[in-house]
């Protein structure tokens, strides 16, 4: 594939918030806090960052955080791509799509100031992931040089206590509340957070800064052997997920994906330095390394990811870990990487081959 991830950025709104400082932004529902602990002692994530202000009121919206995002990975330098693909959960605006909006606040900060052709793609934590995918297809083709590609997510503002009104039906799960659909919406106030990334992709490296050449993509959906597992009504705006379906159908789902896309392109992970996963949990940590140890056929690839400080942002999660592994490592000339990117909603997962190129 003649395309190559030429710059990265991230933006993660406000102070970092540390685990005790979570009721502080978003607020403290009734019977909470006890569910609050059991999370994130399983989730591993010890702080992350809001888009609001201690009395629940937005710091920023999607589409700044996306902009901000991108100035970060240029430079804040006019780009001359001329292809722009975004991906988010949710924006404030339904249409039109994320893309349009974000082109237009692109140009009033000087980024962008021409005509480009534009994809906005929507789901859950893969949308990001898509547009990465569409992005660099695009370049491939030879139908662009250059493109840019942000993910981007807000869940506070559907989250925050002063927002949800998740039903309360705990009384009749007693016994087992991770039934109830109570616990699946409130649970998900402990596991997710904001904050945006960016990749520019051209179709040579760059000569002044590492870049990775993206080797080849693999996007597949099991919907047709899945049941729905985590949604956004798009009236309520109620996230919820269903944790049951959750542990049945990830696994097996996650393996088959592995093994399609490795048979695919003749490959084994053990030619891989290095996985960069979307987790949304150390919860699945144990099945990440059973995975890249099987599939490696050896010791289990080594895997790096900043889930613990940044939180799970969603579809923006993988570029603002690529982002920082890329300026806190100097991974060698010819090293393999490997995106690893799950999306529960109906079980869709991107997977993204990367090749390091030293200038």
């Amino acid at each position: 594939m003649n395309c190559y991830i030429t710059g990265t950025g991230s933006f993660l709104p406000g102070e970092a918030v540390p685990n005790e400082a979570i009721p502080d932004f978003m607020g403290e529902l009734d019977g909470e806090a006890l569910v609050r602990r059991k999370i994130l002692r399983m989730n591993g994530i010890k702080s992350r960052h809001y888009a609001l202000d201690r009395a629940q009121n937005p710091t920023h919206d999607a589409y700044e955080m996306a902009a901000l995002a991108a100035a970060h990975c240029l430079d804040h330098k006019p780009g001359t791509f001329t292809y722009l693909s975004a991906g988010s959960t949710n924006t404030p605006l339904v249409g039109p799509g994320l893309s349009s909006i974000l082109h237009a606040r692109l140009a009033r900060q000087g980024i962008i100031a021409r005509p480009v052709e534009i994809n906005s793609n929507s789901g859950i934590c893969t949308s990001g992931a898509q547009a990465l995918v569409n992005a660099a297809r695009a370049i491939a083709s030879g139908d662009h040089q250059e493109a840019l590609c942000i993910g981007v997510e807000q869940p506070s503002v559907f989250l925050k206590s002063s927002f949800i009104r998740p039903p309360d039906d705990r009384a009749l799960y007693l016994d087992k509340e991770t039934s109830s659909k109570w616990f699946m919406s409130v649970f998900l106030r402990s596991m997710l957070s904001d904050g945006a990334g960016a990749v520019s992709l051209r179709n040579q490296p760059a000569t002044d800064r590492i870049s990775y050449r993206l080797n080849w993509t693999y996007s597949r959906s099991f919907a047709h052997e899945t049941p729905l597992c985590m949604s956004l009504e798009s009236r309520s705006l109620l996230l919820s997920q269903d944790v049951a379906i959750l542990a049945k159908y990830m696994r097996p789902s996650v393996e088959q994906l592995v093994r399609g896309a490795l048979a695919q392109h003749g490959e084994s992970l053990a030619e891989y330095q290095c996985v960069l996963p979307h987790l949304s949990s150390y919860f699945f940590k144990a099945y990440l390394l059973d995975i890249l140890t099987k599939m490696g056929g050896g010791p289990a690839i080594p895997y790096w990811t900043n889930l613990e400080s940044a939180g799970n942002a969603g579809s923006a999660s993988i570029f603002i870990i690529l982002d920082e592994f890329t300026r806190k490592h100097t991974p060698a000339h010819g090293d393999k990487v490997m995106l690893f990117i799950p999306e529960s909603g109906q079980f869709n997962f991107v997977l993204v081959s990367l090749t390091v190129v030293h200038p």
